[in-house]
């Protein structure tokens, strides 16, 4: 039953530890069952009133976002495992993260507990508790 229900794993990607830690946990699971992993980071949707302001900071966000993919790649495939990378914008992350699982039907969404959001939540982040909470793919958290 695991191995072809987790076959498909999307985990959420954003530099922290606990990412970091989601990832590894995502490596192993898709090593057990042949599953190939596909790494998300969703960046923020700068309204278009600041769009000249801001692109400084989107463009590092933007080339963060690739190093985070590239060093996740580079884990995967150090173990063995087929590394998807997915970059997207957007001001909601939950409904992002949640809807491309549900659209692109994984078996489960893996995720650090807590993430770079703000430091508010003690044990569940808000990102992490929102996924957990309306997703109907399963949700493996990782602290």
């Amino acid at each position: 039953m695991l191995q072809n229900r987790f076959k498909k794993i999307l985990v959420t990607l954003d530099g922290s530890a606990n990412s970091t830690a989601g990832l590894n946990e995502a490596i192993s699971l898709a090593r057990q069952t042949k599953g190939v992993i596909t790494g998300i980071h969703i960046l923020p949707q700068f309204p278009k009133s600041h769009f000249h302001k801001t692109k400084p900071m989107r463009e590092q966000l933007a080339r963060n976002a690739r190093i985070y993919m590239e060093r996740a790649k580079t884990s995967a495939a150090k173990n063995g495992v087929d590394f998807i990378a997915k970059i997207a914008k957007s001001d909601d992350k939950v409904k992002t993260i949640v809807g491309y699982a549900q659209q692109n039907k994984f078996g489960v969404i893996v995720i650090g507990s807590r993430g770079m959001s703000a430091p508010h939540a003690t044990f569940l982040g808000s990102v992490a508790n929102g996924v957990v909470n309306s997703s109907k793919v399963p949700v493996l958290v990782v602290k």
